[in-house]
């Protein structure tokens, strides 16, 4: 169509709008894995196939954008999805499991460069990765993009480093987890993200690297200067590949969240481990839940813990760790006056009352902390129920007594009477309060009911009840 000549509105009772101009601040999401996502809830009824139903599209779209990608699809001879014509004027599109396959894929990627924002997934393969690649070099608007679980494979990954090492993209969030990615792979990601800075969170999870590909990419690391979130849970590391990734993290100065779970880095990773964390200071969150290390690796990890003032969350569990190990963890953190540890997860290791004595005394000093554990052996009921009182019916209990409401007291913790705060100060002013006096398992349950994922707790929704 001649772009000379102003858009007309579908419909003659509808007003002529244009697109809103978008600021380089604004996220656009691209979703292609199954997950729980902010998106727009779908018609009853409304199915993923690709079948075209657009009675209603022109309400929504100028003939300009709508066309682009009808025309797009005839191009490369698909049928369109109605759910993208749909959607595509929001922020968020979710296509999962929509059988695009590599034209599909293409034909949307044609339309993203002059609309919003898309997503791929079911086998787009090498030839979808080459089309999407292509519109993020005309796209300065798509911040997020999921191309989980589609077999993108060795030219996949060749495609997508050769794009990244030019750093012209607006990404910001990448996620290929579950692509067959192997250590051939792990080496072409090495060159691309040791020269990209713009990436901030990259999910390489459910691939198949093993120590070889951990050695790429912990070189990698050793020289990356832009990510901070990095998935490389369920993969292959064991001894050399884990050694490799930690001597990379000890150069790594940007680095916050490491999700290594689900590997088998054994003790000598562990070892590793433990002296990243004696010498790293950008490091926050560390999940190396079931990785096989013992007692003997978690004393390395612990001795790394006495030094460490970063870390807040360290996942272990799933690791064939006795309360004897976990005691060295928890004491670890009383030694050392500047640790910021707000959460320890062991929560598949049985304690005795002793240990949770020793805890208490370990909260004394750091009651922002929170360890999660299997259960007390040998508590007896009456016990166990005093743990468990609802901590929100002491809190209602405590207001009515002083003609006050539930959200007055949240307030009072809160030192500038806001409606939030982080989990670890919202943990830290619980502990110390003695209004409602509440042991750790009630404030863990508080917790979870206030809780965002953003790490902070919001009792701003709490019903506000008149004095």
């Amino acid at each position: 169509m001649d772009n000379d000549e102003p858009l007309e509105p579908e419909t003659k009772d509808e007003p002529e709008t244009e697109p809103a101009a978008r600021n380089s601040d604004e996220t656009v999401y691209c979703e292609a894995e199954a997950t729980v996502a902010v998106e727009k809830e779908k018609p009853g009824g409304e199915s993923s196939e690709t079948d075209l139903e657009i009675e209603d599209t022109e309400k929504l779209f100028t003939t300009g954008q709508r066309e682009l990608y009808l025309e797009a699809c005839k191009l490369v001879g698909v049928v369109p999805v109605s759910y993208f014509i749909r959607n595509m004027e929001e922020s968020y599109v979710n296509l999962n499991h929509h059988g695009l396959g590599p034209s599909g894929t293409k034909a949307i990627a044609i339309a993203l460069v002059e609309v919003k924002a898309a997503a791929t997934d079911n086998c787009i393969m090498e030839e979808g990765t080459l089309s999407l690649v292509q519109m993020l070099q005309e796209n300065y608007y798509l911040q997020d993009l999921n191309i989980s679980n589609n077999d993108l494979g060795l030219k996949g990954a060749s495609t997508i480093s050769e794009f990244l090492q030019r750093n012209t993209s607006s990404l910001l969030n990448l996620q290929l987890s579950g692509n067959n990615f192997k250590d051939e792979s792990a080496e072409l990601f090495c060159q691309a993200f040791s020269a990209n800075y713009r990436i901030k969170t990259l999910d390489l999870s459910h691939n198949e690297f093993s120590d070889k590909g951990g050695e790429h990419l912990g070189q990698m690391l050793a020289l990356n200067i832009g990510l901070q979130s990095l998935d490389l849970s369920w993969n292959q590391f064991h001894t050399r590949g884990a050694v490799a990734l930690c001597n990379g993290l000890r150069a790594n100065v940007t680095l916050q969240k490491l999700d290594l779970s689900m590997n088998g880095f054994g003790n000598e990773g562990a070892t590793a481990l433990g002296e990243v964390l004696r010498l790293n200071n950008s490091l926050v969150y560390i999940d190396v839940s079931s990785n096989d290390i013992s007692n003997e690796g978690v004393i390395k990890i612990s001795k790394g813990l006495e030094f460490n003032e970063s870390l807040k969350v360290l996942k272990l569990f799933l690791n064939p760790v006795s309360m004897d190990g976990a005691t060295l963890l928890i004491l670890s953190i009383k030694r050392n006056p500047k640790s910021k540890m707000e959460e320890i997860d062991i929560s598949n290791v049985l304690v005795s009352e002793q240990f949770v004595k020793i805890l208490d005394g370990v909260c004394a000093i750091h009651p922002q902390l929170d360890v999660t554990y299997k259960a007390v052996q040998g508590l007896s009921a009456k016990k166990e129920l005093l743990l468990w009182t609802n901590p929100m019916k002491l809190i209602q209990s405590y207001a009515d007594q002083h003609q006050i409401t539930v959200i007055d007291f949240f307030k009072s913790l809160n030192p500038n009477g806001r409606m939030m705060m982080s989990v670890g100060d919202f943990r830290k002013a619980m502990i110390q309060q003695d209004k409602v006096p509440m042991n750790p398992y009630q404030v863990r349950e508080l917790i979870k009911k206030l809780a965002e994922k953003t790490g902070m707790v919001n009792f701003s929704f709490l019903k506000t009840e008149k004095r």
